[in-house]
């Protein structure tokens, strides 16, 4: 693969000056990597174009693209960032530092480094979310290209994938990457289910594929009555996914019946509502099985309507609804419309998902890169329930998290006054756990005695209990 095909494809939203500048950065990149090979034995720079490609069908800004091509070579070439910054700008050598891991400082064990170049990227990626798409992409390539590492590096990074880098795709809603990724990671880690599951799943397809086909027409019909242009397609399940729902919910392969999901693309929100009335009008919905992500969107962007349906012969049936922008969203997240695309002025994604102001603040508050990498892992990298203040605004925390966790969230002071907490009108225990669509109200006084040895076992975010340390640290 040389660099035509990556400009043919940037070619369709990026201009010519720019398209110039591409080429001239896969230029300087070709040449300082020279001589130097990947572990397959082929040329090193197949590794960033491979990298542009993959930014390039995200349909990134052009710096991002330069950003790719030359992510490597301040780490493994003789080429210095004041050249980067010589040559192509600022803006790139910040990116390609933010990129750069830090190999040429001394640190007391291989984990300190690893923490430590955690810290630098989470860092670099909350002032400029390009960072991590490029992070992202980098990672995507060398998974695909995991098998000409030794077995005991193979399980570290697909490990590491897993635990980092897969959740922070979540958070981004960067999917298709996410998907792709934690099914080449369970590959490695657990190849004798991996494959037992792939094998199943292949038995089954054909006969799904059918019922599938059967459902699809029948929908299709109606739309056409109903004059709703549609894109109607199935989805099959990841391996991952699959293999996910089977150990966390204790459930054997041939209980999971949505193997494959009706995905139903359509040019606008009406036609949204109007196909699932349709939906609904030709099977009935299973209760509590409906989730309306278009009213009110998954933190990372996500928008879609998702309904379960007794569908014909009385097969449970996935469909997912939603309009082209928000199945671009879906599978690209924020890199599909962040502020470099709609211009600075607009605020952009990244100023309005918290995840980047919260990652600046726990830098300040860690005291070294081990504790910043552990909070991260506990706030961002698991999963979360959104809870709503009496005023109807929309607060994420990590799945688990009680009234206490909320309070600090608000602030720190409230946290400090708590005396109580209703949810949904009602008064709960401090140790109550926070489901999402709560509503949350905390009760505060002057005279609270402020936060306790117990309060610290009770919370479960980060957050709450580095607020709790602090005062108590301060009063003692």
């Amino acid at each position: 693969m040389g660099i035509d095909r990556v400009l043919e494809k940037a070619s369709a939203y990026i201009k010519e000056p720019e398209l110039q500048r591409i080429r001239d950065a896969y230029d300087f990149a070709e040449q300082a990597h020279h001589g130097q090979v990947r572990k397959s034995g082929e040329p090193y720079i197949l590794h960033p174009l491979a990298v542009a490609e993959i930014v390039v069908n995200m349909q990134m800004d052009a710096l991002s693209v330069i950003a790719a091509l030359l992510h490597d070579v301040v780490e493994d070439t003789t080429v210095s960032l004041k050249e980067i910054h010589e040559h192509f700008g600022q803006d790139c050598a910040m990116l390609v530092d933010g990129l750069t891991k830090l190999e040429r400082i001394k640190f007391r064990s291989k984990e300190e480094q690893q923490n430590e170049n955690y810290r630098k990227m989470f860092i670099a990626m909350a002032q400029d979310i390009r960072v991590i798409v490029i992070k992202l992409a980098d990672r995507l390539h060398n998974m695909r290209t995991l098998k000409y590492q030794s077995e005991e590096s193979q399980r570290r990074i697909a490990y590491e994938t897993l635990e980092i880098f897969c959740p922070i795709a979540n958070r981004l809603g960067i999917s298709a990457i996410k998907w792709e990724m934690e099914d080449i990671a369970l590959r490695y880690l657990n190849p004798q289910q991996y494959y037992r599951i792939a094998n199943l799943m292949r038995k089954k397809r054909a006969e799904r594929e059918e019922y599938i086909a059967s459902v699809i027409s029948r929908i299709s019909e109606k739309l056409d009555e109903m004059g709703v242009e549609a894109d109607l397609s199935g989805r099959p399940k990841h391996i991952y996914s699959v293999y996910k729902k089977m150990t966390t919910k204790n459930k054997q392969f041939n209980e999971i019946y949505d193997l494959l999901a009706i995905r139903i693309i359509v040019d606008n929100i009406k036609d949204c509502y109007a196909t699932l009335g349709i939906i609904h009008t030709l099977w009935k919905p299973m209760p509590g099985r409906f989730k309306d992500y278009i009213a009110m969107p998954k933190a990372n962007m996500y928008q879609s309507l998702h309904t379960t349906v007794v569908g014909p012969n009385g097969e449970p049936t996935e469909v997912q609804i939603r309009t082209w922008e928000m199945h671009r969203t879906a599978e690209y997240g924020i890199a599909a419309h962040w502020a470099y695309k709609e211009g600075p002025e607009s605020g952009g994604p990244e100023k309005r998902m918290t995840f980047f102001n919260e990652i600046l603040e726990l830098q300040h508050e860690a005291k070294d890169a081990s504790e910043f990498v552990e909070s991260l892992k506990m706030d961002f990298f698991t999963d979360l329930v959104f809870v709503f203040t009496p005023s109807g605004e929309v607060i994420e925390l990590p799945s688990g998290s009680v009234p206490l966790d909320f309070a600090y969230r608000i602030h720190t002071e409230v946290g400090n006054r708590t005396i109580g907490a209703k949810v949904n009108g009602r008064i709960v225990p401090l140790d109550h756990r926070l489901k999402t669509g709560d509503i949350v109200e905390i009760l505060t006084s002057k005279h609270s005695y402020g936060p306790s040895q117990d309060w610290l076992k009770i919370a479960q975010s980060s957050h709450a209990q580095q607020d709790q340390a602090v005062v108590q640290e301060r009063e003692a």
